[in-house]
This record gives C-alpha cells, sequence and structure tokens, in this order.
C-alpha cells in the first residue's frame, strides 16, 4: 500500500486540465463580481443595512462604508489575473482572502456557493495553475507539459464531495416521500412558458423533480470519472445547472459547477479548447518547454499535508450535526458548510419583548428599525441569528439608558409545509443567553419528525 501511495504522488499528467480549468474559473468569479456590483448589490447588502450578522469569531469583520467598492474592486481585479495566469500565486491569494472576507462581512449572505468558491480556491492556492497557458509562463519564457495528477484530483475530489454531499442530504422523508419543499416552490413558477402551467402544477412531477435531484447528486462524480459516461454525464451537469438557473434566482452557480465539470474531461478536450483560444492571442515568443512539473520535496511534503488535511476537513465537518440533539432542518445546528443545498422552505415570524426585570415594564421592538427586510426573514427562523440580534437590542437600549435589560423573543416557524408552530421559548431571557458550539436548548423541540436523515 505504501508503495502504490508513493508511486501515484509521483505520477505525473498533462497540466491542461488545471490550465484551462484556471482560465475559465477565473473568468466566471470576474463575471460574478461585475453582475454583484452593476446589480446594486453592494449598497443594497453592505452599505444600507445599520447592522450586520457575523459569523462565530469573525464579528470583527465588518463591511468598510464606501471602501467596501474597493474591496470588490480588488476582488474582481485578481479574479481576472486568476483567469489570465498573471502573478497568479499572488492573484488567487488575494482573492481567496478578499471574497471570504465579504463572505464573512455578514451571515444573513450565506449560500453554499459562495462558501464553494472560497474553499476551492483556497485549494488553487497550491496548486501550480499557471505553470502553461498563462501570462506567467509568457513572461518567464518556459512553460510545463505536466504536472503531478493529485493536483488535478484535488479539484475532482473536492467537487465529488460537494455533489455527493448535497445527494446525501437529500435522503430524507421531506425531500423523498413528500416532495418538500419542491411541492410548495415549483407551482409558483405557472408563468414558464410550455411546462409552467402543466408538469410544474403536477404531484408526479415535484417527486420526480425530489427523486431525480438525489439521484443526479449521488451519481454524477461517478458518472463523470468513467469515460464511458463523461460525455452523457456533462450533459446531464448542463441540463441540470440550466434547468435549476431557469427555475431558482441563484445567480452564477450553474454556470461555475458547468465550467468546473471540464475538470474531469481527458487532456485531448483541453489542448482542443487551448488550441482555439491562442488562434485569437498574439504571436507567443520563444516559450521554453519543460516537460515535468515537480515541487521540491521538503514542498511537496507540506502542500500535501496541508490539502490531505483541508481535504479531511471536508470530508468530517459536514457530519458534525450528528453531535446535536433535535431535528437539524429545525434547530440548524451544523447546518451551514455542509452542502445541504435547497432542502428546505422555512418562514417565521420573531418579534422581541424588552423587560426591565424590576418593574415588569416593557414594549415591543420594530425590527425594521434596525434591519432590512431580508435581514428580518433571514433572521425570523435562524437561532444563531435570534440570539445575536437579541444581544445586539439589549446591548442598544441598556446605552440608551433603559435599566434591568431582559429580551424575550415571541417566534413562530413553519417548515416545509407544516403549520407554524412555536420555535423560541418566550420565558428564556435571550440576553443572558451565550452563543457557544453547545446545543440551544431554549429552542422549543420540533413536533414532527423528518426521518431517513443523510448527512
Amino acid at each position: 500500500m505504501k508503495n502504490l501511495i508513493s508511486k501515484y504522488f509521483k505520477t505525473q499528467t498533462n497540466i491542461a486540465p488545471l490550465a484551462v480549468f484556471r482560465c475559465f474559473f477565473g473568468l466566471m468569479l470576474f463575471a460574478s463580481i461585475i453582475r454583484f456590483w452593476a446589480n446594486g448589490w453592494i449598497h443594497k447588502l453592505y452599505i444600507q443595512p445599520k447592522f450586520f450578522f457575523s459569523y462565530d469569531g469573525f464579528s470583527w469583520i465588518k463591511p468598510l462604508g464606501n471602501y467596501t467598492y474597493l474591496l470588490f474592486a480588488i476582488c474582481g481585479i485578481s479574479a481576472l489575473f486568476i483567469s489570465l495566469g498573471y502573478k497568479y500565486r499572488i492573484a488567487i491569494s488575494i482573492f481567496f482572502l478578499s471574497f471570504t472576507y465579504i463572505e464573512l462581512m455578514d451571515k444573513t449572505t450565506y449560500l453554499n456557493h459562495y462558501y464553494f468558491i472560497s474553499v476551492l480556491s483556497f485549494l488553487l492556492i497550491f496548486l501550480p495553475a499557471n505553470a502553461s497557458f498563462s501570462l506567467d509562463a509568457y513572461f518567464n519564457k518556459k512553460k510545463f507539459v505536466q504536472v503531478p495528477k493529485w493536483t488535478i484530483d484535488s479539484i475532482k475530489l473536492l467537487l465529488g464531495i460537494v455533489y455527493f454531499y448535497a445527494g446525501l442530504a437529500k435522503i430524507n422523508s421531506d425531500w423523498l416521500l413528500r416532495a418538500m419543499p419542491l411541492k410548495i416552490w415549483l407551482p409558483s413558477k405557472y408563468d414558464l412558458p410550455f411546462i409552467g402551467n402543466s408538469f410544474m402544477q403536477e404531484t408526479w412531477f415535484h417527486f420526480a423533480m425530489s427523486w431525480g435531484g438525489m439521484l443526479y447528486d449521488l451519481s454524477i462524480p461517478f458518472l463523470l470519472i468513467y469515460k464511458r459516461t463523461r460525455f452523457f454525464a456533462f450533459f446531464l451537469v448542463v441540463f441540470f445547472h440550466v434547468f435549476t438557473r431557469v427555475l431558482f434566482p441563484i445567480g452564477m452557480f450553474p454556470f461555475i459547477m458547468i465550467i468546473s465539470a471540464f475538470i474531469f474531461f481527458d487532456a485531448d478536450f483541453h489542448q482542443n479548447i487551448i488550441r482555439i483560444i491562442t488562434k485569437f492571442l498574439p504571436k507567443k515568443k520563444e516559450i521554453k518547454t519543460i516537460t515535468n512539473f515537480t515541487f521540491s520535496k521538503n514542498r511537496k511534503r507540506i502542500i500535501v499535508s496541508i490539502l490531505g488535511f483541508f481535504l479531511l476537513i471536508q470530508l468530517i465537518f459536514p457530519w458534525r450535526y450528528i453531535l446535536y440533539p433535535g431535528e437539524l432542518f429545525w434547530t440548524e445546528e451544523g447546518y451551514r458548510f455542509s452542502w445541504r443545498v435547497m432542502l428546505m422552505e422555512k418562514a417565521g415570524a420573531t418579534t422581541f419583548k424588552i423587560v426591565d426585570k424590576e418593574t415588569k415594564n416593557y414594549f415591543y421592538v420594530d425590527n425594521k428599525d434596525f434591519l432590512t427586510s431580508f435581514q428580518e426573514k433571514q433572521m425570523s427562523h435562524q437561532p444563531d441569528f435570534i440570539l445575536e440580534y437579541a444581544h445586539f437590542l439589549g446591548n442598544h437600549f441598556t446605552q440608551q439608558g433603559h435599566k434591568n435589560v431582559q429580551v424575550f423573543a415571541e417566534s413562530y416557524v413553519a417548515l416545509n409545509g407544516r403549520l407554524s408552530t412555536i420555535f423560541i421559548n418566550p420565558k428564556i431571557d435571550l440576553y443572558k443567553q451565550k452563543e457557544s458550539f453547545k446545543h440551544k436548548d431554549w429552542i422549543v423541540p420540533f413536533s414532527s419528525e423528518i426521518e431517513i436523515n443523510g448527512i
């Protein structure tokens, strides 16, 4: 076994898939930043709000006022440099830091694909994606033909984890036996041409979409790896992501996943792409061709150790939910960063009562005084949001001169078509509760049951 592992890490493969992946991935990221800016979302999400929800341990990361535009500009320029392969190592590092900073500025904007971009860009920091078909290779007057096989396989593994874990997460009774939440979402697409007033209204179609989505996620990594099924698998990737893009407003993510699937194709496929692109480029000067790109022994040991630990975390971290009691979809303890994509329709109404502990005088808070409508919607059904906001309110009214402040929440939440039920224990002073990784016992237990849980 040791010899097989040693042999694998010495195996070289053509660099073309890695180079093409870098080029298109960077281009998609650049387009995403431009789109975000053009739609006015920087101002709406990071300038306009008065309060921002933070991740545990990252409360020090906040929007930078009007300098937030500069942060996005740096992120976008670095993405373009990634695509061009110019100053690649610096560019990918700056992109990872700036994009992750943007992601951490407000927990309200959390999306699985933002997390995916952060972890993938971190992985790319350690890969020689600029060793060919790049401005770095052009200016250095040398390019490499082959790179260690594990550099490309690490990207495939990360993509496989994303898909497979998303499929496992769909193995639950709400998704498979109740077709929830698709049974709620799809009928609203009645305005789609041809299928809006037909398929989208049919229960059988809701179940077909649910089961099809689960089977797609579980099987697509293996279909892409196997050469005989690769083109069929890529057709499924394109169809699936284009169709979901038509149905749901999920931005550039479908296109990023389509482009990412290219990494599974053989070198000949990517070399053809490179040949087509180079026809439109200026005639290149003499570039020395070197057969193999190799890391020094110590550098290889460090990089392999870092990426091995990183990928191990990606395999283990999504399972942390089993450490918590209660229904995952209800408490959401261990829900984020685990590739649970569009699994629930959760809506709530949460109001806060500020009480003087001594006199028992109280008043209710108008959330619109502090939160945008989007923030209020996200806060109303997520326990960690509710707790953080309760502490903000407690501090705010204490600073205003109120004495003996207590903060209570009156919260009702509906999950996947069930009737709205009480969510937070209204007798618990949330101002006294501390955020931690422990179970939040002030969440009222789920009144129903979701069986056959995946990860």
